[in-house]
């Protein structure tokens, strides 16, 4: 029951869309209306600024690097889980609930 619930929660940590986040409150505007319309960290670079852009790889990468963690401290490092829960995170970041699963590509999500 705990490695299911950690699963839930990587997915939940995946699906926070930082990039959004931070063009939302730096510039005032959907990311998502802007250059490619991916959330993720190049088009934050391109369309907001290498600070903006830096801030949403290296924060992609850490939830890509916390859910797995967590994860693996929960099911006392059980690779199956851990493995699942690389691929869970990397779900989440591609297709967030909060933002009607339509996300970013995972590509720094899978660097952490």
């Amino acid at each position: 029951m705990i490695a299911l619930m950690a699963l839930v929660i990587a997915y939940l940590l995946g699906a926070i869309p930082f990039g959004y986040l931070l063009v939302r409150t730096l510039a005032g505007t959907d990311i998502r209306q802007a250059g490619s319309g991916n959330i993720g960290a190049t088009n934050v670079l391109r369309t907001t600024g290498r600070a903006a852009g830096i801030a949403t790889l290296v924060l992609d990468i850490i939830k890509g690097f916390a859910a797995v963690y967590l994860t693996a401290r929960l099911t006392h490092g059980d690779p199956l889980w851990t493995s699942l829960a690389a691929l869970v995170v990397m779900a989440g970041h591609a297709y967030p609930v909060f933002l009607k699963f339509r996300g970013g590509k995972a590509v720094a999500t899978f660097l952490g």
